[in-house]
């Protein structure tokens, strides 16, 4: 007899969650972790015992929701916050930092810029051509906000 992923709902709940991990690495945000920390949860209670499909998508999305709902601010403070700010905000790794135009943008136009590796969308009120150098005033979500350097 062949033993399909699906026939060991363990590994189903173990792969899952590894791919999930992997997604949080490349999609910025802190959120998929939650949902990796879920599915390996689901797969060693399927390791234990032998819960029906249901049972295990409700082990699953309850411990993936409060999972992020208790742990994501602690972890946030302990990784992400500067050990002297009181006011809880996040240190900004970008802010003032130097990045590189990939396209031309400017005005109401958006482009894309080149910062630590990963392609960002970007806005300036001032003409950026491709391949000039521009400082990152701040992140708004997925979008940088910057200037030419001057």
């Amino acid at each position: 007899m062949t033993d399909t992923i699906f026939s060991r709902p363990e590994l189903f709940w173990f792969l899952i969650g590894l791919g999930l991990f992997l997604l949080e690495l490349v999609i910025p945000g802190f959120f998929i972790f939650f949902f990796g920390l879920g599915a390996w949860v689901t797969a060693l209670v399927c390791l234990l015992g032998e819960p029906g499909i249901n049972l295990q998508i409700v082990i699953f999305a309850i411990t993936s929701v409060l999972s992020l709902i208790g742990l994501r601010r602690i972890i946030q403070r302990k990784f992400f916050y500067s050990k002297g700010d009181e006011s809880g905000e996040v240190e900004d790794e970008f802010t003032g930092k130097e990045a590189l135009a990939v396209t031309d943008f400017g005005g109401q136009q958006t482009g894309k810029v080149e910062f630590k590796g990963t392609t960002w969308k970007a806005e300036s009120s001032s003409e950026i051509k491709s391949g000039q150098r521009v400082i990152i005033l701040e992140k708004d979500n997925f979008k940088l906000i910057v200037e030419p350097k001057k």
